[in-house]
């Protein structure tokens, strides 16, 4: 035990940005991943796919906007379980202390796995966009109001609301936060994407059209080529295709204590 706390705390020390650790749906925690865990036999067993490469809590360059890595982060792996969440119901992300200078927006995407998402070829999947806040106040008087300043306000969250008419299943939530500190030009945004295994509850009877993980943007789209620093500021316009016609929007505001965790015992996102 000893040693596995050693580990984390040096994967802690060394992070550069941030993860998403956890996630709370319909007010039950569930573990992410940690790239430590790679060292702990045998592995827990959590929502987040496993990213054991993101050692440094890096990026995803947009050189890699292409392949895999954009999917899920870098050689990203299936998570073995799912948190379960009704349709209309709130996933609540909880990131790691995120940078104030890394400003930039919050989106979220579903894809139903049409079947086990343990097992899942990720570049199958077909995504739509559920959730995409950019720029919030660009005439805030110390600095321009991003989503990502609401996540960090919010300690470090973000919340998105799954579709109220979508179909039962299980879905794999594409969760992000694009840096655009040094995106001046082309190739200097930073994305940091997480997937969660989903099972989604309830009645609906929606199966939105998506888009492959490998064809969601471009490294030239205008939400990867940005000058936060401006004055005045230009539009902002999120990446990707369009926000899915069934999706909802919510005020982030911090959800609390959670009421329950998956495995029974709910353990703050700091702890070990």
């Amino acid at each position: 035990m000893l040693s596995q706390l050693v580990v984390l705390g040096l994967a802690s020390a060394v992070a550069a940005h941030g993860t998403v650790s956890g996630i709370i749906a319909d007010g039950v925690y569930y573990q992410g991943y940690n790239p430590s865990y790679q060292y702990i036999t045998p592995a827990p067993v959590v929502v987040g796919w496993s990213i054991p490469q993101d050692l440094g809590n890096g990026f995803v360059p947009t050189t890699s906007y292409g392949d895999a890595d954009i999917i899920c982060h870098l050689g990203a792996t299936n998570a073995q379980t799912a948190a379960t969440v009704k349709a209309g119901g709130k996933v609540q992300f909880n990131w790691t202390p995120w940078p104030v200078s890394h400003k930039g927006p919050m989106i979220t995407h579903l894809a139903n796995c049409n079947g086990p998402c343990e097992t899942v070829d990720k570049t199958t999947l077909k995504f739509f966009k559920i959730d995409a806040v950019g720029i919030i106040d660009p005439t805030a008087e110390a600095d321009d109001y991003w989503a990502s300043d609401v996540m960090i306000a919010n300690n470090n969250t973000w919340t998105s609301v799954i579709p109220l008419d979508l179909s039962p299943g299980n879905y794999v939530a594409r969760h992000e936060t694009i840096a655009l500190h040094s995106a001046q030009s082309v190739g200097g945004a930073q994305d940091y994407p997480f997937c969660v295994n989903l099972k989604v509850t309830g009645s609906g009877t929606a199966n939105p059209a998506g888009t492959l993980g490998e064809a969601l943007y471009q490294q030239t789209d205008p939400g990867f080529v940005y000058d936060i620093y401006a004055s005045p500021l230009p539009t902002y316009t999120t990446p990707g295709p369009a926000l899915y016609s069934g999706a909802s929007s919510v005020k982030q505001t911090y959800q609390g204590v959670p009421t329950a965790s998956s495995t029974g015992t709910y353990k703050k996102r700091w702890e070990a």
